[in-house]
């Protein structure tokens, strides 16, 4: 009998434990599911010397997660960061349009730099776009030096751009594809699929090459005097940005 009891009661305790808990759940307050936060795809400004080949070189990279303007200007230097500044402050004082995230300017060193003048000039570019915080990414002597960087591995040193656009042209010849000479040097699709293809000898992407080449030819100078740094080029820091947003 007390057995029958004791099996009882336990059974009763069990009930009235279920039925707390249920009271319980009823009163916690529900959980609505909370809305994503709608991120916004950051906008990167790419103000160009060039007109032709830089910005559609940049204006190839398909972004999933930020938006690129490229913008061929036509200016050098100490004006073209100017420049990149004037049209950073347009946008920015449109109420109606969102301010640039970055910005970045593609510039060159001038084929006379070895003239104290032109190289102070490219050295006070950079100094200049560092102080109003956009990115640099320049070249001594041009940017087809960073597209040479994904084929062959150029140790740095001296490299005279007239020599460039034949390089390239040589080093495009066993794919059936040319780059135009002066005048348009447009980086088509068919190269900048190359470019973003996987080198046949390292079985790595050509991107991944130009990027250590670069940095590495870099690393070699001291930054006093960019204007004498040949051959380098810190496009590979912009192309390092982007590649984040892909």
């Amino acid at each position: 009998m007390r057995m029958k009891n004791k099996k009882a009661e336990q059974a009763e305790a069990k009930k009235q434990h279920k039925e707390l808990l249920k009271a319980h759940r009823r009163k916690e307050p529900r959980l609505e599911r909370e809305e994503p936060e709608k991120r916004i795809k950051p906008t990167i400004l790419i103000v160009c010397e060039g007109k032709n080949t830089e910005p559609s070189y940049f204006e190839k990279f398909k972004l999933t997660s930020a938006t690129i303007r490229a913008i061929g200007e036509g200016y050098n230097t100490v004006s073209l960061v100017e420049r990149a500044k004037e049209l950073s402050e347009r946008i920015e004082n449109d109420s109606s349009t969102r301010k640039y995230d970055q910005v970045w300017c593609v510039f060159d060193a001038d084929p006379k730099a070895d003239n104290s003048k032109q190289a102070e000039s490219f050295n006070k570019a950079i100094k200049l776009a560092e102080k109003y915080g956009f990115g640099v990414a320049y070249s001594n002597q041009a940017f087809e030096y960073w597209i040479i960087l994904h084929f062959e591995d150029h140790q740095g040193g001296a490299f005279n751009r007239s020599g460039y656009n034949d390089k390239i042209n040589k080093l495009l010849k066993p794919y059936k594809v040319k780059f135009e000479g002066e005048g348009s040097k447009i980086i088509t699709d068919s190269i900048f699929e190359l470019l973003e293809g996987v080198d046949e000898k390292t079985q790595k992407p050509r991107v991944k090459l130009a990027i250590e080449r670069a940095r590495r030819n870099y690393d070699l100078f001291d930054h006093t005097n960019p204007a004498k740094e040949e051959s380098s080029t810190t496009v590979f820091k912009l192309i390092e940005e982007i590649l984040l947003y892909v």
